[in-house]
């Protein structure tokens, strides 16, 4: 065989075919486009999302340490700090176990000293000034030298209350330096530092007793950086049990830890289920662009079979066909793929701060044009359309030069085509559907195509509809009002130093629109129960709990007023009001997981087993008491809304107010809750809003509403994120659908000339058409409800089941919704194509274009 250098004649053929066909082209660098933004934006948002979710949630945690070692000593620190997976750790001391400043009184203040690793960790960056170096120097956020009333100055003179191993001491120091108050952290503490010469000044004031008094004055946390954030929990429990620690609590040598929650790797490590539906929707999501792209360069080469029919005629080998359409597929991607990279940065950075704008509306959108997004996009783009191009290529280069020149959409089927017998004439519907059977593979690709749409739209407001409100609120809010001690709130609440005031109650209760509510009891320091073991014969009490003299453990008990006392969840045995105003039963609490699974391997007594409360007559030590025997009569769920207690207990039980008061010669009440009509919940909060900050400034409350405001806020994130993609998928799949019209109109308009040549009318005609495009409708109707069934749950069901606010709801009526959009769309498409097309007579179109 005889090589011909033709490869100009090949790219001059493939050049000039490209510019012959300038709708194709427009509608084939439209899809290329769309596909490209789609896949930039998930890239965009993936990236961007990942970096400053993560940056916000290390905010929100206070810091970028990936492992922590709590409550050590300086012996422990030293013989930790040089363990070979350690590449960085911080020595950060506790200097006060309190401040206790009236000015903290609503917002917690902490007293600390940092090296410099523990301040870079901390994520402490000075706005002016210097670290603190001479004994008197500090630094302070703004937000608690606001509070004080000191100036933003350096040497400005400040004074602060400490509570040292149970003692108060006051001291004078100056300002060396200062940060700006972060607002993205969850727990709004005031944070204050000193110097290491001030350390060095007070060891004797500083010394560690955790391990006796569970004091943390004196107390180190490390914060630990490894090489990398994956595997942390695993790593930091090597680094504890190689140093010679224990990580049994009951252990001597048992030191505490935890990893920081911010890091991602660490979030799905743990929690590896909630992978598999974000995968398959993201997979979802890149499917539909090859299979728009597939279809696009698919209906392309049928409609120009004939050109690559008469070039296979005069000598073009099936090799050079492929290069033909190849070189084309690369020329459209070089417009498109840009375009596409272009847009989707845009519209993934535009919305990156929607995803966070939730829990995360102070985080800051950091993400640069990194090139592996463009990279990425850009290779999965082109790879795409090179795949999608292949088939189509391979079918232009193997059909026969007569087949291709006689081709009519659909018939370049090999074989003798069996006649269709019909007794029910040429009637138009029944023409119209047989039109859409002739390429069944394009057919379900365009309804793929328009389905996809649809059922990410579909799996969108599904999530968003299992956002369940009800979970939400009621891990913290078990009414719409919960009204305390500011101290009660910053988790300080001891007892009748840090009560709720009758008078508070009263105001609420004189407010229109107050329907119920009720007092909930306790104290600290009130009541012991006996210790026992468990089967193994070991001691039930961990880290926390230390017997008194007599061997006892402290315990929480609280009382109930009917309101709360209703609200408690049972978990076990029975909660029977009646019995428990006999005096003679009692609750147990055991603490609920996100979940609301009970951790019951906490749990200190079985239901129906008795326990004995021991009721001191004076304080904790004193050696007079009188003992109290009940019958548990179940268990019941510890959550933030029923407990608060700020002191190491045993376990907790609960009460009938009536009852414990008789328990108690003066009790407190920690709380009140209470429900107000749903008209009158913002004056309510309007009027609790102005009582605490005029008349009880110590007081403060937490409203329901508030939370409320987070899960809307999350509703619309979902809605805005999944709109946005349905919406790019949607515009693909209309304008494969417009494409795959234009296509089967052009590719038949001698067939059409043929049907009206023997008497059909235009009208019959274009009727023929809206059947056609109908059918796309019906089709894409059933398609997409039966695949939004099936994602929703495959997907949506599990996913829900994963997130702890969100109870899975079943819905398809968004598809509904759509489905006269659709109608429109099938009626109005076939009709305008049909219009632009015919423009040539009737003996024009019978004639053979070559």
């Amino acid at each position: 065989m005889i090589k011909v250098k033709n490869s100009k004649a090949v790219r001059n053929l493939s050049d000039k075919s490209l510019k012959a066909n300038k709708i194709r082209n427009i509608i084939a660098i439209i899809a290329i486009a769309l596909t490209t933004l789609l896949f930039t934006s998930l890239f965009t948002m993936g990236i961007g999302a990942m970096e400053s979710f993560q940056q916000a949630t290390m905010r929100q945690a206070g810091g970028a340490g990936q492992g922590y070692l709590k409550y050590i000593n300086d012996e422990e620190f030293n013989h930790i700090k040089d363990h070979p997976l350690i590449k960085e750790i911080a020595y950060s001391r506790v200097l006060s176990e309190k401040v206790t400043n009236e000015q903290f009184l609503k917002r917690h203040a902490e007293f600390w000293y940092h090296d410099d690793v523990g301040l870079k960790l901390g994520l402490i960056e000075l706005e002016k000034g210097h670290k603190p170096v001479a004994e008197n120097e500090v630094i302070a956020d703004s937000k608690t030298l606001q509070l004080l009333g000191t100036p933003l100055k350096e040497g400005a003179p400040l004074s602060l209350k400490l509570e040292v191993h149970g003692k108060m001491v006051q001291r004078e120091f100056i300002l060396s330096g200062w940060w700006k108050s972060d607002p993205a952290a969850i727990i709004d503490r005031g944070q204050i530092y000193a110097s290491k010469a001030y350390v060095d000044a007070h060891a004797d004031e500083l010394r560690y007793t955790y391990k006796q008094d569970h004091d943390m004055t004196g107390t180190i946390n490390a914060t630990i950086m490894f090489d990398n954030s994956s595997n942390m929990r695993e790593i930091l429990n090597k680094v504890i049990t190689e140093s010679g620690y224990s990580l049994d609590k009951n252990a001597p040598n048992y030191i505490a830890s935890s990893v920081n929650w911010a890091y991602l790797s660490n979030t799905f490590s743990s929690n590896p289920e909630a992978v598999f539906p974000l995968a398959t929707g993201l997979l979802l999501i890149m499917l539909t662009g090859y299979l728009i792209i597939y279809n696009i360069f698919q209906i392309s080469v049928m409609r120009d079979i004939r050109f690559y029919g008469l070039l296979k005629t005069i000598g073009t080998t099936s090799r050079q066909i492929s290069r033909i359409i190849r070189r084309q597929a690369l020329f459209l991607s070089l417009i498109g793929v840009p375009i596409g990279l272009l847009g989707g940065f845009w519209v993934g950075k535009s919305l990156i701060p929607l995803l966070l704008m939730n829990n995360y509306r102070h985080a800051e959108v950091t993400l640069s044009p990194s090139p592996w997004i463009f990279i990425g996009s850009a290779l999965f783009a082109v790879i795409t359309v090179m795949i999608s191009a292949y088939k189509p290529s391979r079918i232009a280069a193997t059909v026969s030069p007569i087949e291709a020149v006689r081709y009519v959409d659909g018939a370049t089927q090999k074989g003798k085509k069996k006649l269709k017998k019909s007794t029910n004439g040429a009637k138009i519907p029944l023409m119209a559907r047989v039109n859409l059977g002739r390429n069944k593979k394009r057919t379900i690709l365009v309804l793929l195509s328009l389905s996809l749409g649809l059922v990410l739209l579909n799996t969108t407001f599904t999530l968003s509809q299992s956002l369940d409100m009800n979970k939400y609120v009621s891990k913290s809010h078990d009414t719409d009002f919960l009204i305390a001690h500011a101290n009660y709130f910053q988790e300080h609440f001891t007892g009748p130093d840090n009560a709720t005031t009758e008078s508070y109650i009263q105001a609420v209760q004189a407010q229109p629109g107050f329907e119920e509510g009720g007092r909930l009891y306790s104290g600290s320091n009130l009541f012991a129960i006996e210790h026992k073991e468990n089967k193994e014969g070991k001691k039930l009490y961990g880290e926390i709990a230390t017997p008194d003299a007599r061997g006892n453990l402290s315990a929480i008990v609280y009382g109930l007023e009917d309101l709360p006392l209703h609200r408690l969840q049972l978990i076990d045995g029975e909660l029977d009001y009646g019995k428990l105003a006999s005096g003679k039963y009692i609750l147990e609490g055991v603490w609920l997981d996100n979940y609301d699974n009970p951790e019951m391997e906490l749990s200190v007594y079985k239901v129906g087993e008795k326990v004995t409360l021991h009721k001191y007559m004076g304080t904790a030590n004193a050696q007079e008491y009188t003992s109290h025997e009940f019958t548990v009569l179940g268990h019941v769920g510890v959550k933030s809304s029923n407990s608060g207690v700020a002191v190491a207990s045993y376990t907790d039980f609960y009460l009938p107010a009536d009852i414990y008061k008789t328990l108690v010669k003066k009790p407190v009440i920690m709380s009140y809750a209470f429900n107000v009509s749903d008209s009158k919940e913002k004056t309510m909060e309007n009027f609790i809003k102005n009582y605490t900050e005029i008349k009880e400034p110590v007081m403060d409350y937490r409203s329901k509403s508030t939370v409320i405001a987070e899960l809307s806020g999350m509703q619309k994130t979902i809605l805005m994120i999944g709109g946005t993609l349905s919406i790019i998928i949607g515009v693909i799949g209309i304008v494969n659908f417009a494409n795959a019209l234009l296509t089967s109109i052009l590719t038949r308009h001698q067939e059409f000339a043929i049907l009206q040549s023997i008497g059909m009318t235009n009208k019959q005609l274009k009727t023929m058409l809206i059947y056609e495009g109908m059918y796309y409708v019906l089709g894409t109707s059933i398609c997409s409800i039966l695949l939004g069934s099936l994602f929703s749950v495959l997907i949506a069901k599990p996913l829900s089941a994963q997130i702890w606010f969100m109870s899975y709801k079943f819905i398809i009526w968004p598809l509904i919704l759509v489905l006269p959009v659709l109608l429109a769309l099938g009626i109005c498409l076939p009709l305008a194509i049909y219009s632009l097309s015919d423009r040539k007579t009737i003996v024009e179109r019978l004639r053979t274009e070559e």
